[in-house]
This record gives structure tokens, C-alpha cells and sequence, in this order.
């Protein structure tokens, strides 16, 4: 019998076939009873499953429910259609399903195997997906089950649509025994250059960034029965430093592209110029993502299939209610009465989460922005479409109109961090006494002083979890993304006290704009991205700290945003399979560099090593921290933030008196000019599969 944990991690494995057929790599077969039948099964079903049975390696008992889950609002969205949290009627379903998984009894495993057997059966797989993966996360007896690869278990959201007839074709006619040749996803099949936004086309679609971003909010869902999923420690300022930071790192990819900064969309009545076709297939729904022309603009959403009603006019209604947030400092509660606005509350405010403070009053402006653009094309259902990319979690990020939509909101944030009501840095704030930083450098291995080095890449994913109704053995897709050559931070500092702690805050920004002057600080502030944060002691005296850059706070390897599981055990840096669930959501290690420019980009490095006593978190149960790495965009399970100072400190306000970057710097801080230069070469992965070819 197997594992009950690993029976869990079953349920992820083609998700859109039925769970009569068998699953995983073992063959393993689901022993069901007349409760885990469809309609479709209910007159042959059992004899069809003791059909798989009789082949199985691993059979799987599942226990009769002595009462049944009703799934009322649930059932409604039909099994081939799309899911999205965006949509307030498929926020009520995720919210009753999430509500059934979470409410089973602790440790009564067997019955919580058997109750999400059942939702898996009679649901809609990307619901029930999102929904079982939170609860995973969430629960505290399933942190060893493993979330598996979404990119794996859903591979039609990253991937070519052309892939899947030649997978079909491999998982079919090549033994599974046989070494796989990968099928090659061409690096240019959205777009061509003619296009000027495909020059980021690389970024956009890179399969790790558009992971980071889904997995990012299945570890910070916006909406929940239960409050105590949604309200981890400065939920509502993560979702606005995690966005602002992909905002700064676009800007700069855009730079080194030749491009100007993201223009924000703040007229929400003009055409939008940009265009996108996904190239996308659903192998949920069987249909391709809807593109969007070049020219069409936001219309009032009157969909009553998703329950979405709402109009440009109440949209622009909010944004003023917000504004005057904004300008007043103050938030207005349902009851009359107020309370200061603070940047948790103003992110909780614009997603706008279960959290937000007045929802009459300040609506949901970014969850609807995504929605306004995603039925563009099909705004009061006439035509029976589905929304765009846009509205997918796992998608969005494709799409360059979410890049100007979110430089709106982000724009909003940045109002209040400029506003009378939060005031720039006091000078006591920032330095360190008795801490000078005399040298900072970056030195990868073999290479040029201060240069840092990018490069393409080939790497595999293995498409078969997801193909339904095909062979168990392995089928792979061939991607192309950036890396970077590993390298080293070297600071060089001197203490003039006794031996203290201090966190070192690491930053990288362009040294130019795009008309190739230096910045003033006001807008090079906000294109920092941060690139490492650490707490470290200083001795007395002279103190070299070198640091490598895979050791980052913001990125997690490549392995775990792969969800490369089997090579866990083996990395002293993921002890426990609930924190590598849980820190999933940090940026992908590949992509912690800017790609640079092939004659070199110069880029300016800030260090700051800041007073540990105005940082130090103090957590509650008294333990040292742990999963360090994608602390800074994830936080820590089921502990505080682990830093007290403000998200994105200390760019994160604007300046009282520096006019550049270089009248910043204190003794405690360094800058050095570096280069990042893209060798325009191509390497295959050397973590690449034995048996891809």
C-alpha cells in the first residue's frame, strides 16, 4: 500500500484525466467505489478501474466518506472551462472547496485523501489545483506532501500549443525505457521584432518568472473563509514591494533593450496599443487563449456567467476614494469611523484581499484591472469567450500590458510613500555608527573585474504529468532562458566598535536612464532591485565579508522552482519539505541578473550594512530563522517578517536632501560602478535529465 503522503501527491498527476486511469511514474492505481464515480463512469466505472487494477505496481485504497462534501457553488464552474481568482464567482468557489480540505480534521489523513479524491472527481481540475495546493500549504498535517511543478502538472500555461501534438506522439510511440529526444521550443514563436515589446519576449515568458508569480499567490491568496490563510504578517505590503521589484527588474530588462521605461496606463478610457497573442492552448478547455488586438480599449464588464458586473464609472469612483486615502493619510471604515493608512493597509486596500478595510468604499481596482483587460474582446459574454491570459495567475505575467497596469499601481503606492504622511529617512536611521564601508566589488570566476556575465541557456521540463491519457515515461520540452555566471560579493568594512551584528543589504540599479544621463534619485530609487539582504557579525576591526550570489535572500535555486524534489535531500539549504513548498514563490535563480547588453551595461551596486538594532525581528516562538533563501519576496512560514525596517529599505522613500545616488551614501554604505555584459551563447543545462538526449 502506498504512502498516504504520497497517495496525496497522486492527485496532482494529469489532472484533467479521470482517476479510474493510472497515476505516477509507479503506475499506481486509485481503488475506488461507487462515491468516486462521475455520471459518465457510474455504470462501468468500477469494472474499468479493476481493469487498471489488475496491471497496477501500487494500489490505493481510498475509505467511504460517511458524509459526503456538498460542493454547491462549486460544481457550477463546468469541468473543460478556465479558472480564475480574479472573478469574484470563482473566488466563492475556491473559497467553499478550500473550506471543505481545510475543515477535515487534523491528522485524520485517510479522510482528507478520500475527501479531495472526491472534490478532484467531481470538480473542475484547475480549481481543484489551486485549491489543493493552498490547503497543502496551509494544513499543518500535509507539509510533507510535495506541491508538484505547475508547469508540470498544467504544462499548456507555459508552453508553445504547437508542443503537445509532437508530446502525444513521443509518449505514445517511444517505449518508456528508450532515451527521449526533447522537443525544442523555439525561443521567437509569440512574436517577431517587428513587434518592439517582443524584445522582452524572453522575460515575459520566461516559465520561472510566470512560476514565481502563481506560486507567489497560492502562498498569499487574497481571499479565504478562513481569515488566518489570508492574514499572514504584512500580507498587503508584500503584494506591494514583490510588485514593485518586478516593475524595477522589467524596467531594467527594458533598458537593456533599448526601450523606455513601462509607460503607466492611467487613463483608463484610451486604446491600448499593445497587443498580444499568446500562442496558447487549454488542454482544460480544448480552445487557444484569446489574443488581443492592438487598439482596443477597457469596456464595462457585464458578465453574469462569473458574476462580474462592474463599469469604468465605479472604477474611477474607487480610484478617487483612494487618492483622497492617499491625500488625507486616512482610511474611512465601514462603522464611520477612521484610521490611520499605512502601506499594509493601502496594498490589502488595491488588490484589493480579504483584508481590505472598506471594500464598498475602496472596491477592487487591481483584481478588476486584470479583469477589464482580460474581456476586452468579449466584454457582456455575446460570443461565449473566455478571458485572456491576463486574468490567469500563472499566465499574467506573459502579457505586456500587465507590466503598464501594475506601473499604475505601483505609481499609486509610490503617492503615498512621496506623501506629507510618511517621511523621508531621518539620518539616524540610515547610518550605523562606527560601521565604514571601504570597498565593495562583485569577481566572477575567470572573469573581468566588477563585470557580470549572462548567457542563454538550454533546459528541460518534463511535459508528462500533464498529458493525460498517455504513457507514464517521460516527455520533454526544450526551453531557451537566461542565466548568469555565478559570482561573489567582496565587502570590505571596518569596525570601529566592539563585534555586533548588522544586515547587509545588497542593490543593483542602471547607471543611466534612457536618454543615457545619469539619474536623478528620486526615479533611480525606484529602479533599485534588490538583489541580496543578510544578517552577518562584524568583528572589531577589519572585516572582509564575501558572499556568493546563489546564496541570495530573494531567489531560490533552479531546482526548486523546477520543483525538482528528488534532489532536495541532498541540498543542506532545504531541510524540510513544508518550508520548500512554502518558498517556491521566490524570484528564479536564472533571472537574478539584468541580461545586460553584449558591449557591456554599466549598472551602479549599493551596499548598506544597516544598524541590526532598528532591523532585528524578534520572532514569537524564540527560534532562529530558517528557509532563508526567497525570504525577502516570501517572508517565513509561520513567522514574522523578518525584517523590521520598511519593504525595500532604504529605497523605498524619497530623499529629504540627496539629489542623486552618490549624495546618499554614508559611511556605511558603498557604490561601485559594474558592468553586465550577455555573452550571446547558447550552453545546454548540465542538470538536464539523463535520459533527454
Amino acid at each position: 500500500m502506498a504512502d498516504v503522503f504520497e497517495s496525496l501527491e497522486l492527485l496532482f498527476d494529469r489532472p484533467n484525466g479521470p482517476l479510474i486511469t493510472p497515476k505516477g511514474e509507479n503506475n499506481s492505481v486509485f481503488q475506488l467505489t461507487e462515491q468516486f464515480l462521475t455520471e459518465d463512469y457510474a455504470n462501468n466505472g468500477i469494472e474499468l478501474n479493476n481493469r487498471f487494477d489488475d496491471d497496477a505496481s501500487e494500489k490505493i485504497p481510498l475509505k467511504n466518506l460517511s458524509k459526503l462534501p456538498e460542493f454547491k457553488i462549486a460544481t457550477q464552474l463546468p469541468k473543460d472551462a478556465e479558472f480564475s481568482l480574479f472573478l469574484p464567482k470563482h473566488q466563492e468557489m475556491a473559497n467553499e472547496l478550500l473550506g471543505v480540505l481545510m475543515d477535515v480534521p487534523e491528522n485524520e489523513l485517510q479522510d482528507l485523501l478520500s475527501t479531495c479524491a472526491f472534490a478532484r472527481v467531481n470538480l473542475n481540475p484547475q480549481l481543484f489545483n489551486y485549491c489543493y495546493s493552498v490547503a497543502l500549504m496551509h494544513r499543518r498535517d500535509t507539509r510533507k506532501v510535495r506541491v508538484k511543478n505547475f508547469a508540470e502538472v498544467f504544462p499548456s500555461k507555459f508552453l508553445d500549443s504547437q508542443v503537445f501534438t509532437q508530446a502525444r506522439e513521443t509518449a505514445a510511440v517511444i517505449p518508456p525505457d528508450v532515451p527521449r529526444i526533447p522537443i525544442i521550443i523555439p525561443r521567437d514563436y509569440t512574436a517577431t521584432d517587428l513587434e518592439e515589446e517582443h524584445r522582452l519576449a524572453y522575460w515575459r515568458e520566461d516559465i520561472g518568472i510566470n512560476l514565481h508569480h502563481y506560486h507567489w499567490h497560492l502562498v498569499y491568496p487574497f481571499t479565504a473563509n478562513d481569515l488566518s490563510i489570508v492574514a499572514k504578517d504584512r500580507r498587503g505590503e508584500l503584494f506591494f514591494y514583490m510588485h514593485q521589484q518586478v516593475i524595477a527588474r522589467f524596467n531594467c530588462e527594458r533598458l537593456c533593450n533599448s526601450l523606455k521605461r513601462v509607460k503607466k496606463f492611467s487613463n483608463w478610457r484610451e486604446p491600448i496599443p499593445e497587443a498580444y497573442f499568446p500562442k496558447l492552448d487549454s488542454l482544460t478547455s480544448s480552445r487557444g487563449w484569446p489574443p488581443r488586438q492592438s487598439g482596443m480599449q477597457w469596456q464595462d464588464l457585464n458578465r453574469a456567467a462569473e458574476g462580474l458586473f462592474v463599469t469604468i464609472d465605479e472604477m474611477e469612483r474607487w480610484r478617487r476614494n483612494v487618492e483622497e486615502a492617499i491625500a488625507t493619510g486616512t482610511v474611512r471604515l465601514p462603522n464611520g469611523q477612521t484610521r490611520p493608512l499605512d502601506i499594509d493597509t493601502l496594498g490589502n486596500m488595491l488588490e484589493s484581499s480579504a483584508l481590505s478595510p472598506n471594500r464598498e468604499l475602496y472596491g477592487s481596482i487591481h483584481n478588476n484591472g486584470h479583469s477589464f483587460t482580460a474581456y476586452m474582446h468579449d466584454p457582456e459574454h455575446r460570443y461565449l469567450e473566455q478571458f485572456g491570459v491576463i486574468a490567469d495567475e500563472a499566465t499574467t505575467m506573459r502579457d505586456p500590458f500587465f507590466y503598464r497596469w501594475h506601473a499604475y499601481i505601483d505609481d499609486v503606492f509610490q503617492k503615498h510613500k512621496e506623501s506629507a504622511y510618511v517621511r523621508p529617512y531621518t539620518r539616524s536611521e540610515l547610518e550605523n555608527p562606527g560601521v565604514q564601508v571601504r570597498s565593495v566589488s562583485v569577481e566572477t570566476p575567470g572573469g573581468q573585474p566588477n563585470t557580470l556575465n549572462t548567457f542563454w541557456m538550454l533546459s528541460d521540463v518534463n511535459l508528462s504529468r500533464g498529458l493525460d491519457f498517455s504513457d507514464n515515461g517521460p516527455v520533454y520540452a526544450r526551453f531557451t532562458h537566461l542565466n548568469y555566471r555565478h559570482f561573489s560579493y567582496r565587502i570590505n568594512v571596518n569596525n570601529a566598535g566592539s563585534s555586533r551584528r548588522t544586515t547587509v543589504r545588497i542593490f543593483i540599479t542602471p547607471k543611466f536612464d534612457e536618454r543615457n544621463v545619469p539619474w536623478i534619485f528620486s526615479d533611480q530609487r525606484k529602479m533599485c532591485i534588490e538583489m541580496d539582504r543578510f544578517v552577518t557579525v562584524l568583528n572589531a576591526g577589519e572585516n572582509n565579508i564575501v558572499r556568493q550570489s546563489t546564496e541570495s535572500s530573494i531567489t531560490i535555486p533552479f531546482e526548486q522552482t523546477f520543483r525538482d524534489l528528488s534532489a532536495q535531500g541532498n541540498d543542506p539549504r532545504r531541510d524540510e519539505l513544508a518550508t520548500f513548498n512554502y518558498c517556491g514563490c521566490g524570484w528564479p535563480q536564472h533571472m537574478l541578473v539584468p541580461k545586460g547588453t553584449e558591449a557591456g551595461m554599466p549598472f551602479q551596486l549599493f551596499v548598506m550594512l544597516s544598524n541590526y538594532d532598528l532591523d532585528r525581528i524578534d520572532q514569537d516562538d524564540g527560534k532562529q530563522l530558517t528557509c532563508v533563501e526567497a525570504s525577502s519576496f516570501c517572508g517565513l512560514k509561520d513567522k514574522k517578517y523578518p525584517d523590521r525596517r520598511a519593504m525595500g529599505f532604504p529605497f523605498d522613500r524619497p530623499s529629504s536632501s540627496a539629489t542623486s545616488l552618490q549624495d546618499f551614501i554614508l559611511p556605511n554604505m558603498g557604490l561601485q560602478d559594474i558592468t553586465i555584459q550577455l555573452q550571446n551563447v547558447t550552453e545546454p543545462n548540465p542538470r538536464n535529465p539523463p535520459m533527454s538526449v
